[in-house]
């Protein structure tokens, strides 16, 4: 009889994503990747393609926090990841969940726009996660776009966009892939003033799934037991060279090629 040992389990509540690109499947393979097990409980279900978003529904609350309180009553979580949860009751519903379990590292994805632009909520939802759930994440990992939504800063800098957030947020990671520079830059502010800044390449093209890649690695790495810091390092490095080997799989954005870190050196 083989013994197994096992491997951390990540919690993931976010939506559906037909196409495959994007929202639980994304956290699945990137979470596969690092090493982990991905419990997806959906919040929502989508309509989308690798082109936009035309429809979404979000689902019961019930059926959301029986799905979770299953996989919490059952396996040691060691993490959670947050992504789309679509509406003001569903942002309720997951805050609720979590105020129980304040131990978990909680890695929370603001999806408020789809990667063609389609709206995945109002941006009430983005207020409503802002003074409901930022307060009870480890890290929130805006896009700069998401980060001036949350803090109703329509035309503010990283710099600025983080000095409203970080009084609801211990950690937040805000990306600058969605400028037009030749070198993007990935900013990490933290409330006690450390900030750092990493690095990289602009890739062509534009990519379907992204911030869902990078919240599902650094959840991964967190649930892993690696400092906060070199998670998001970590969760960086891995998500560029999901990029660089995105593939086009439908008309639109390509797809990151979430690959194990052993096949995307």
């Amino acid at each position: 009889m083989n013994t197994y040992s096992s491997r951390p389990v990540v919690l993931c509540l976010s939506g559906h994503d037909p196409s495959g690109g994007a929202g639980l499947q994304a956290d699945i393979e990137a979470l596969i990747a690092q090493g982990c097990h991905a419990a997806p409980a959906v919040t929502a279900l989508t309509v989308q393609d690798t082109v936009n978003v035309s429809d979404f529904r979000v689902l019961d609350r019930e059926w959301v926090l029986a799905q979770a309180n299953a996989v919490l009553a059952d396996s040691t979580v060691a993490a959670v990841k947050l992504g789309m949860l679509g509406s003001i009751e569903m942002v309720d519903t997951v805050a609720e969940l979590l105020a129980a379990h304040p131990h978990l590292p909680l890695v929370c994805d603001p999806v408020l726009r789809a990667g063609g632009g389609g709206r995945l909520g109002k941006d009430e939802v983005g207020y409503a996660l802002r003074e409901r759930l930022l307060p009870l994440a480890t890290i929130a990992t805006p896009n700069l776009p998401e980060a001036r939504i949350l803090a109703e800063l329509p035309q503010g800098t990283a710099d600025e966009c983080a000095e409203k957030l970080l009084p609801f947020c211990r950690h937040l990671l805000i990306t600058g892939g969605h400028g037009d520079e030749d070198e993007i830059h990935n900013r990490l502010y933290s409330r006690d003033g450390q900030q750092h800044t990493w690095t990289c390449q602009r890739l062509p093209g534009s990519y379907h799934g992204s911030g869902c890649t990078l919240a599902s690695a650094l959840a991964g790495r967190l649930a892993l037991g690696e400092a906060l810091s070199s998670a998001v390092r970590s969760a960086l490095d891995y998500t560029w060279r999901t990029l660089r080997d995105a593939e086009q799989l439908g008309k639109g954005q390509y797809v990151p090629r979430r690959l194990p870190l052993d096949f995307c050196s």
